[in-house]
């Protein structure tokens, strides 16, 4: 095994006031300099690692650019801000990272020719993203196998009694949660969830279910993984194992497993199906794409939390591992 200084957070690019900041190229051949916006619903790290993965894709495809970075900042009306904006800018391509920033965009440039790139979409059916008509709308679903991720936790941890908080108010939320409720129906599990409208709520919600429950399980929500250290917090403090299906934001927190999308891949495959699209490929052509490759995948195992919730990890789960957290160290398995 090797050890690896910075094993999933990227180096992200810092981000400037809301409307005010950009990043660009300049083209010294002459060539089209290409203005894309994107906009993030909220800074946190896999969402930050999906933005810098685009901007690297583009810049290895060698296109002129002009980057409009703007971030929600987890506010819905503040999304439409943006996609307004955007449509006043004469944007080349958008690109929306997360539900509401994609459903603001889709909706300022819908009965438009411009590209609207939807980027972490957990459910694009439910969101209005796979609609008949769209002919300008493409983009990367990050939809998390659910019901391995539950039976590989379940199984580890012992859980009959499942907790869960999620957003209430994203449709991407409101999928993941109906998941897992479907799947402790179908297993003869019990679900205690909580629907949070925003990340100042998860602390309360957790603290409402912490005593009731075995374990807790966190979707790739983003808002709710946008608080992440407020629900290790309560974790620890409680003796309950966690679960994060966000391995970027799993480096700082005392998860027991983490098993999910590596969200710098997610970025470098969006910013592939943008500079396509760029370049003359249709929207259509492209449509949504789903992540099912296994290799798009990290998971990890935190040995330590295992050892003081005296949980024992077979050396078959273990071999299945991308890395492992031992002595305080992320280490590649």
């Amino acid at each position: 095994m090797k050890k690896i200084t910075s094993v999933l957070l990227i180096s992200v690019l810092a981000v400037s006031a809301l409307f005010a900041n950009g990043v660009k190229e300049e083209s010294v051949s002459g060539e089209k300099v290409y203005k894309i916006g994107i906009s993030k619903f909220v800074a946190h790290p896999a969402l930050d690692a999906i933005e810098q993965g685009i901007m690297d894709e583009l810049n290895e495809m060698g296109l002129s650019y002009e980057f409009d970075l703007q971030n929600c900042n987890a506010e819905i009306s503040t999304g439409v801000s943006i996609a307004n904006i955007f449509k006043d800018g004469n944007k080349d391509l958008v690109i929306g990272i997360a539900t509401p920033p994609a459903q603001a965009l889709a909706v300022a440039f819908n009965n438009t020719d411009t590209p609207v790139e939807f980027a972490a979409i957990t459910d694009p059916l439910s969101a209005g993203f796979m609609d008949e008509g769209l002919s300008n709308i493409f983009g990367i679903s990050d939809r998390n196998p659910i019901e391995l991720q539950l039976d590989t936790f379940i199984d580890l941890a012992s859980i009959e009694t499942l907790g869960m908080i999620y957003s209430g108010n994203e449709s991407n939320g409101v999928a993941i949660f109906e998941r897992a409720q479907q799947y402790c129906i179908d297993n003869g599990l019990e679900l205690v969830a909580v629907s949070v409208s925003n990340s100042a709520e998860v602390k309360t919600a957790m603290l409402s279910i912490a005593s009731r429950v075995d374990g807790i399980y966190i979707g790739n929500d983003n808002t709710v993984v946008s608080a992440i250290a407020s629900v290790d917090q309560v974790c620890t403090d409680y003796d309950l194992p966690l679960f994060n299906s966000d391995t970027t934001s799993s480096e700082n927190t005392n998860f027991l497993m983490s098993f999910g999308l590596d969200y710098y891949k997610v970025g470098r495959i969006s910013g592939n199906a943008a500079y396509k699209v760029l370049t003359g490929t249709s929207p259509n052509e492209i449509g949504t794409v789903f992540l099912d490759d296994i290799t798009q995948f990290n998971f990890i195992l935190n040995l330590d939390r295992a050892e003081e919730l005296n949980i024992e990890i077979s050396p078959e789960l273990l071999a299945k591992a991308s890395f492992i957290v031992q002595d305080g160290s992320m280490i590649e398995n």
